[in-house]
């Protein structure tokens, strides 16, 4: 953590990886001003939360501003995709629409690790974030696989589609069983939050859509349950 109006500001003119920034919901000092100045056309996401929670955090002078380093530095997407397609490859991304639980999206990273996919992509509001319990969940594959916030997920389908990325989500509106998917080319695969799925407007931007049959009375599975079943799915097809 930095805490400490003017330490945050340093951070973030200094380029520094910051997570999210807690500041006190009735701040108004001239100091604020010229933080949240500092923070436009960044993607730091910024919660106003009462005083009480960050005392909670520290017992320090933190003058209503406390912020998160990220255990990870974040890349970009429209870097990467020409990176990976001048190496020769055939890119296989991951993205987590609204996936807030950090264990779960440990375990979809150490997955992703282990099954040779490019980069996770995730939001960078609204979603979880690489912190010091999703790495411990990651075994470590967090501080070796890309990860990739974005301030829009839709613009980024849109530039994925446009360099010749499938889109593949998964959803149980999908028609199609997930083994009957093309996961063959240059690969996004989109997961969902358990309890809202992919957002519409990114369903409207999948090639396909893809579901995994239930046999049960539960109606899904675990997120990183179903993403490893569509990862290695999108593996087997790929290595054929």
């Amino acid at each position: 953590m930095i805490f400490g109006v003017r330490a945050v500001i340093e951070a973030v003119q200094a380029g520094k990886e910051i997570d999210k920034i807690l500041v006190k919901r009735e701040i108004q000092s001239e100091l604020s001003k010229e933080l949240f100045a500092a923070l436009k056309g960044t993607l730091i996401p910024v919660q106003r939360v009462p005083q009480e929670k960050l005392n909670r955090l520290t017992r320090k002078n933190h003058q209503g501003v406390i912020a998160f380093i990220s255990a990870v530095t974040y890349q970009k997407t429209e870097d990467l995709v020409p990176f990976l397609f001048e190496q020769g490859k055939n890119p296989f991304f991951v993205m987590l629409d609204g996936v807030t639980d950090v264990r779960n999206f440990g375990a979809i990273a150490r997955t992703c690790e282990c099954a040779g996919v490019d980069a996770v992509i995730i939001p960078a509001r609204g979603s979880v974030s690489v912190n010091a319990d999703a790495v411990k969940t990651s075994a470590g594959a967090l501080h070796t696989l890309p990860v990739c916030r974005e301030q829009n997920l839709r613009s980024t389908l849109r530039f994925l589609k446009e360099s010749g990325f499938r889109v593949v989500a998964a959803t149980e509106k999908g028609d199609d069983d997930y083994t009957r998917g093309d996961y063959t080319g240059p690969l996004c695969l989109v997961m969902g939050a358990e309890d809202k799925g992919v957002d519409y407007d990114n369903l409207a931007l999948a090639d396909e859509w893809v579901k995994i049959p239930i046999r049960g009375t539960i109606e899904s599975l675990n997120v990183s349950v179903a993403a490893g079943i569509l990862i290695y799915e999108a593996v087997k097809q790929r290595n054929e």
